[in-house]
This record gives structure tokens, C-alpha cells and sequence, in this order.
């Protein structure tokens, strides 16, 4: 049967699910001690942070494909955590916008270097050649994605609003977003 361009093959979404479930784990087993205090989706803000730098709050939301009131919530047990901070520009005193703090890069540095030894052990199991072709496929993917090599994170936090005035920790919400 053909498919008509634009229309993903469903051998190719199934071998993305099967691996999806690995890197979840790996993922996972990635956070070690950090798991405990920090859920999976706080440590993809942390890492949307980390990789794109200061963001406004709802555009935050938009990159982790949460409503505004989920990112708030997340944001607020971040804050409280010491992982992230929020803060105002001095000329645009409406847009809250939230930058990752050190101990929050601490925690997706560890993580990221814990991944990479799991990730290397995985692929050891591979011939040269696999190797070479999985690396290819993920880029592409990640590309894909509008994932952000990690190469061409900011090293510094640029913000370019300009100055910025620390704001009050946001009271907690009731949710399910996660601890």
C-alpha cells in the first residue's frame, strides 16, 4: 500500500515506539537521586531552559506543549526547589518569564552525563556501522523534534528583555501536573 508524502510509515512509527520505551528508561534511570524530587516533565522545563535560556512563561508552556496554568504550577514547585527562578523585565513588567538556576543546570548536567554512559552502553551492544546508522536516524529525528543539540546550548543565560526584577513564589495550585 502507498502512503502519500507527508503521511508517516507505520513500520517506522512502531520502531520509534519500541525505542521510545527504552529511552523513557533511560531517561528515567537517568535522574538517579533526582527522580525522587523531580518528575520527568520538571526535568524537560529544566532542559528547555537549559538549552534555549530564559523564557517568557507562556512560551515555556507552548515548548513543553502544556496550557499556561500546568506550566505555572510546574514552575511553582521548580522555584520552590531552588531548580529555577522567575522574574519580570524592567520594561515589560506583565511578562513573567523563568530562567534555570544553577542547581537546576546541576541537575540536568548530572543527568545528561549519567544518560550518556547508559546511552553508550546500549549502543556497545551495535556494530560500528548500526552505531553510525542510529546516530543518523536520531539527529534527523531530533532535528525533527526542534530538539537543540547540546553543543548549541547557551553557555551564559542571555536575557534579552534586559534587566530583570525577581518575583514572589506563586502560591500552590491544585493539580495533577506532578511533585
Amino acid at each position: 500500500m502507498r502512503r502519500s508524502e507527508g503521511e508517516a510509515d507505520e513500520a517506522a512509527v512502531d520502531a520509534v515506539l519500541t525505542a521510545s520505551r527504552t529511552l523513557i528508561a533511560v531517561a528515567t534511570q537517568s535522574l538517579g537521586t533526582a527522580a525522587e524530587e523531580t518528575t520527568i516533565a520538571q526535568y524537560r522545563a529544566l532542559v528547555v531552559l537549559a538549552s534555549r535560556g530564559p523564557q517568557r512563561m507562556v512560551d515555556l508552556a507552548a515548548a513543553l506543549d502544556v496550557t499556561p496554568s500546568t506550566a505555572g504550577r510546574m514552575c511553582d514547585r521548580l522555584v520552590r526547589k531552588g531548580l529555577i527562578r522567575r522574574h519580570r523585565g524592567r520594561a515589560d513588567r506583565r511578562a513573567v518569564r523563568v530562567s534555570i538556576t544553577d542547581a537546576g543546570r546541576v541537575v540536568v548536567d548530572h543527568a545528561t552525563q549519567r544518560r550518556r554512559v547508559l546511552i553508550a552502553g546500549i549502543l556497545n551492544r551495535l556494530p560500528s556501522r548500526q552505531q553510525e546508522a542510529v546516530a543518523a536516524a536520531m539527529q534527523v529525528f531530533a532535528a525533527a523534534a526542534g530538539e537543540i543539540p547540546d553543543g548549541q546550548w547557551p553557555a551564559a543565560l542571555p536575557d534579552a528583555a534586559g534587566p530583570l526584577v525577581p518575583t514572589m513564589p506563586q502560591p500552590e495550585h491544585a493539580g495533577n501536573e506532578g511533585r
